[in-house]
């Protein structure tokens, strides 16, 4: 059996390259947004009113379970955060 290489694990693990690039990009966002807020050094409840979100739903984030969330909702919760997104395009290798 030949081993395959993949640019990333989501490449691995989805079915086509377009759900691939939505989950590195949401995970990359979850990542930072994550160290944004440990940043805070402040409480759940007080995070997740900043961001303004509930604070199951800020558990959720901060657990990385990346299937609640939507590219959207996390561009929202960056902008939230006070994170600067920005998306960069270029052609593929």
């Amino acid at each position: 059996m030949k081993a395959r290489a993949y640019r990333s694990v989501w490449d691995a693990l989805e079915d086509s390259p377009e759900q691939a690039a939505n989950m590195r990009l949401r995970s990359e966002l979850m990542i930072a947004l994550r160290a944004q807020v440990e940043g805070w050094d402040t409480t759940q409840a007080r995070a997740a009113k900043r961001l303004r979100i509930t604070q199951p739903r800020l558990n959720d984030l901060l657990r990385g379970r990346i299937g609640k969330f939507s590219l959207d909702a996390l561009v929202a919760l960056a902008e939230h955060a006070g994170l600067d997104v920005r998306l960069k395009v270029r052609a593929a290798a």
